[in-house]
């Protein structure tokens, strides 16, 4: 996995400063799609590293996704080493991270902890992309980013389970 978990807790933490409405993992993991999408349109090359995988209601990022289910299942590693434990404990340095029961499902909500967005972490392009994006998209619901998905014609093409970033 070549992620970067430092870069991917900031832009959370830019989400939350300016204020994204109805923030969870589902629409971080949407807004984050449109960044590197973004970004790789203009720049040639992905912020953070991650790889988006079509699903039936839109788009998933594949180790984020996993990261976050981990965290709601409240699943116990084992196996101290395991990267994952590494990525979410990454996360967990910058921001806390809530559980919250829906009727039917179960989402995270995240709040900052005591760092701030640190911008020196991003070239000036990736900073470009990353607030290009999150001012576009900070009001737009979930639903609704999935459907923008589906409007790519490279998501719109491709089959259920295959890599579309």
């Amino acid at each position: 996995m070549n992620i970067d978990m430092t870069k991917i807790a900031n832009i959370i933490l830019y989400m939350l400063h300016k204020q994204v409405k109805a923030l969870n993992h589902k629409k971080i993991e949407l807004l984050i799609f449109f960044c590197e999408l973004n970004h790789l349109n203009f720049c040639g090359k992905k912020i953070l590293g991650e790889t988006f995988i079509k699903t039936s209601r839109g788009v998933k990022a594949e180790v984020l996704d996993e990261l976050f289910t981990l965290i709601l299942d409240e699943v116990e590693f084992e196996d101290e080493e395991d990267d994952r434990v590494f990525f979410i404990q990454e996360l967990m340095d910058f921001l806390e991270i809530e559980i919250v029961e829906k009727e039917r499902f179960k989402e995270l909500k995240f709040s900052k902890l005591d760092e701030d967005f640190d911008e020196t972490i991003f070239t000036s392009d990736e900073l470009k992309s990353i607030h290009k994006v999150i001012n576009l998209y900070k009001d737009t619901s979930v639903r609704n980013l999935s459907n923008e998905c589906f409007s790519l014609e490279k998501v719109r093409k491709s089959e259920n389970g295959t890599i579309v970033l």
